[in-house]
């Protein structure tokens, strides 16, 4: 049977926030973004950190470090009193390689939230596997609070940043997450059960691991996910791989993000769309289908708290769409 539901505690006024490396490196031509991350972090009412990682901008590849410094530092975080919250520089493609190496028992003993998206999702999806924590597929440091919230108008910057402070903090109970885009109901109907999901090819992936989600939490659940920089095909055989593991039969909605870069067809085949894609493939499913919802690589992203109860209504006649979490993904 899968862990128990596991809050992270919530964050207080002042409480200390990490920006880490657990992924992608802190480039130092990327700095103004850094800085405009902590200004954002300040906004919300924290007292930033920089991680060793991200302070000395480590690099080796592709990634911040090898994959035994990477788990090293995200461990002792994890285990570190002061922190009280855990935000990534950037994603990348690192994650999957130290899932063997994170201290879950700390995570046990001092549940705390960590933000972020992308190639973050594999940790969000392998730590919620083994301890059932709520994690926060959110915005990381950059692009996020750094890049994206500061192109964003800032009537929407302010509404995020009240949004993400009041998620953390446990002020809100419930809250309907605000649309900036057209959302699109491909396939109508309302449904409610908790969150999971992220980066679509991180959660195929992880599938294929000891940290794999157990069968039992897809069980009524609203799946979302998102991609980016892919081939239309390989979206097609990452749901196909879902498909044929019985997901889209536990499940009690879908619910895709904006992807971003996806190539399409050759044109000898003829043109295709994510949707065409998608209801290709849930043809014998019936279950609500609500599309181009705020969260992916194009953010700002919505919070999709992950193992949060929440209700999706995908009207496709007045387009009066709703994503409404049900409770506070805090303790």
């Amino acid at each position: 049977m899968p862990s128990p539901l596991l809050r992270p505690s919530r964050l207080h006024p002042g409480d200390t926030v990490v920006i880490a490396a657990p992924s992608g490196p802190a480039m130092p031509d990327r700095r103004g973004e850094l800085d405009a991350a902590v200004a954002t972090i300040e906004d919300m009412g924290f007292r930033p950190r920089l991680s060793g990682l991200v302070e000395s901008a480590a690099r080796h590849f592709w990634r911040a470090a090898p994959p035994a410094e990477q788990a090293a530092e995200l461990n002792q975080l994890l285990s570190d009193p002061e922190v009280r919250a855990i935000v990534p520089f950037s994603g990348g493609n690192a994650t999957t390689g130290y899932l063997d190496r994170i201290d879950y028992d700390a995570v046990r003993a001092d549940p705390k939230p960590m933000l972020g998206f992308s190639d973050i999702t594999a940790l969000h999806l392998a730590v919620h596997s083994q301890t059932g924590l709520i994690g926060f597929h959110a915005d990381f440091a950059a692009p996020g609070f750094g890049d994206m919230w500061l192109q964003a108008d800032p009537r929407r910057r302010t509404e995020l940043l009240d949004l993400y402070r009041d998620l953390l903090t446990g002020r809100l109970p419930e809250t309907e997450l605000p649309a900036a885009t057209e959302w699109e109901a491909w396939r109508p109907g309302e449904a409610t059960g908790r969150l999971v999901g992220g980066l679509l090819d991180r959660l195929v992936r992880l599938q294929s691991t000891p940290y794999a989600l157990a069968p039992e939490r897809f069980d009524g659940a609203i799946l979302f996910w998102e991609e980016i920089g892919r081939p239309l095909g390989h979206i097609w055989n990452d749901l196909h791989a879902l498909r044929m593991q019985g997901v889209f039969d536990r499940i009690a909605a879908m619910v895709v993000g904006i992807p971003s870069r996806i190539e399409g067809p050759p044109e000898q085949y003829g043109p295709a769309t994510v949707e065409d894609v998608v209801l290709d493939v849930l043809d014998d499913f019936e279950f609500p289908i609500l599309a181009e919802v705020d969260f992916g690589h194009t953010g700002p992203n919505l919070p999709m708290p992950i193992g949060l109860k929440a209700t999706v209504e995908a009207a496709a006649e007045t387009g009066d769409h709703l994503l409404k979490l049900l409770e506070s993904p805090v303790a």
